[in-house]
């Protein structure tokens, strides 16, 4: 019976986290990943963490954000990752710092909606594009 009364008690557990992470309002939200590209044109070694500079100080690890729909009503949030150094442009300029902009990709659940935000740190709201299976900004627009 103790062996029965565990699988009761760990599915028990199981159901209440699932419903947990599926939210009271019982839309059934959609595993993505939202991707922002901070245009702040740093030089640094292409794949190291990164955080945006200059205006864009608040994109940075641990940052937090919110996912909204098109209302403004927070469909998620959370806290941003470090982001990554991709290159500027596709040339070899044969040295290890280049001109990079800073990425950050976060995978998040949302239920579907006709539009999407995303606000960083309470800054204004960027649009955020569906594209390739992801929600895509790049900053500054």
């Amino acid at each position: 019976m103790p062996r029965r009364q565990g699988l009761i008690s760990r599915f028990g557990a199981a159901l209440l986290l699932a419903t947990a992470v599926g939210g009271c309002g019982g839309e059934a939200a959609s595993p993505t990943t939202v991707r922002v590209l901070v245009r702040d044109i740093n030089i640094r070694e292409e794949g190291v963490d990164c955080a945006g500079t200059g205006a864009y100080t608040f994109f940075h690890n641990r940052a937090p954000f919110r996912v909204l729909d098109g209302a403004g009503e927070t469909l998620t949030d959370g806290r941003l990752p470090p982001g990554k150094a991709v290159r500027t442009f596709e040339e070899d300029l044969e040295v290890e710092r280049i001109p990079t902009y800073c990425e950050f990709a976060v995978p998040v659940s949302v239920p579907a909606r006709s539009g999407y935000q995303l606000v960083v740190d309470d800054q204004p709201a960027i649009p955020l594009t569906a594209d390739s299976g992801a929600l895509v900004a790049v900053v500054p627009s």
